[in-house]
């Protein structure tokens, strides 16, 4: 079987998934081509594992100071490239496209009548799940900015509903331990606004990462890092906490080493302040709308919850891919969700709100017909 994979390039929660999924196809033998788009290629680092890939500019959202800049986004939009990547992405050799929130290979796709499954937290947003500010705007952009014939929602909770677990890393790659410190990673922020807040708490360690850092350096309790998968996942291991935005690979990754949350979504994405206010009704994160001390004083005197414990739901999808019965998952979605553990809290707070259920009505969501 010959696969296409699309990977929005735009952060990087979307390539850590996509690194997963290329260790489980690599694990299982297949052969899968990768393609990114949403950012500059020379700004990719650590791509070793998706081989000879292709990039291309794509389509990406513009932000500034932690919200959505949607003007400056439709400006620095182009248009008649992307129509000219779409048109020039060939995919007579493949038999499937799988997607991760990727506009060129996903309406590709759709033109040439190949199979496409999205893989992707952001197909689980076409379900019925808890949203927040949702607005129409939101909902054309979900279905239509990379749509494909049939989607595989990622998310915290089933909701009844075709949504798998997150897919992260196996917990086992390092040692997980609790020094003390809190790891920074709020890329849609200003790094200075960052530094001013963080270096009133002169008692706290933290490491920074930021893509405004060029190279690594010491400010007091401030450690800033430049961007590193190793150094990142190192820290991450290591720490007692993590302050993010509110995407949902990190907090995925870090709820999955039992390290506790302080989120600040993106103002204006809807999707990130679902994802805060979900991990908040669940109990595994605290949030802060603006970059404050009250907030940050607050959340240091918690501890966490707990380690959630997922699957190894890369491995799972890569077997049901190459099996080739792509409507038929209702199996895949219950023997995953069985795996996952909750901390009991966690577990009270769910069971109070969507009991877990395997008597749930669980289906397939297939948007397009060929």
């Amino acid at each position: 079987m010959k696969i296409l994979y699309g990977v929005q390039g735009t952060g990087n929660g979307h390539i850590s998934r996509a690194r997963e999924m290329a260790r489980a196809f690599k694990q299982l033998g297949a052969e899968v081509d990768f393609y990114f788009s949403g950012r500059a290629s020379e700004h990719y680092f650590d791509m070793d594992c998706f081989g000879h890939y292709q990039s291309s500019a794509g389509l990406t959202f513009v932000s500034e100071n932690g919200q959505v800049e949607r003007w400056k986004t439709v400006i620095q939009s182009q248009p008649s490239q992307f129509l000219s990547d779409v048109k020039g992405c060939d995919l007579r050799h493949y038999d499937v496209v799988l997607n991760d929130f990727e506009p060129i290979t996903a309406w590709a796709a759709k033109q040439q009548k190949v199979h496409s499954i999205g893989i992707s937290h952001q197909c689980a947003f076409l379900h019925a799940i808890p949203k927040v500010n949702e607005s129409w705007f939101d909902r054309g952009v979900t279905r239509y900015f990379a749509p494909t014939s049939q989607q595989l929602g990622l998310h915290w909770h089933h909701f009844g509903q075709m949504i798998l677990p997150p897919i992260v890393p196996s917990t086992t790659q390092l040692q997980i331990t609790n020094d003390g410190s809190v790891l920074v990673y709020l890329p849609f922020e200003n790094v200075v606004q960052v530094q001013a807040l963080l270096s009133r708490f002169n008692h706290v360690k933290f490491y920074c990462y930021h893509p405004c850092i060029e190279s690594d350096f010491d400010d007091e309790n401030i450690c800033f890092r430049r961007l590193s998968r190793e150094g990142f996942h190192h820290r991450l291991h290591q720490c007692a906490g993590v302050i993010a935005n509110g995407g949902f690979e990190l907090p995925s990754e870090a709820i999955g080493l039992g390290k506790k949350l302080l989120l600040k979504p993106l103002q204006g994405q809807y999707e990130q302040q679902s994802n805060v206010a979900m991990l908040e009704l669940m109990g595994l994160a605290q949030s802060m709308d603006n970059l404050t001390p009250a907030s940050l004083h607050r959340w240091l005197e918690t501890y966490s919850v707990g380690q959630v414990i997922f699957p190894d739901v890369a491995l799972h999808i890569a077997r049901w891919v190459l099996e080739g019965e792509w409507y038929h998952c209702d199996e895949l979605w219950k023997h995953l969700w069985r795996q996952v553990v909750f901390p009991d809290v966690v577990s009270e707070n769910m069971t109070e709100n969507y009991p877990l259920t395997w008597n749930s009505h669980c289906s397939l969501l297939i948007t397009d017909t060929y």
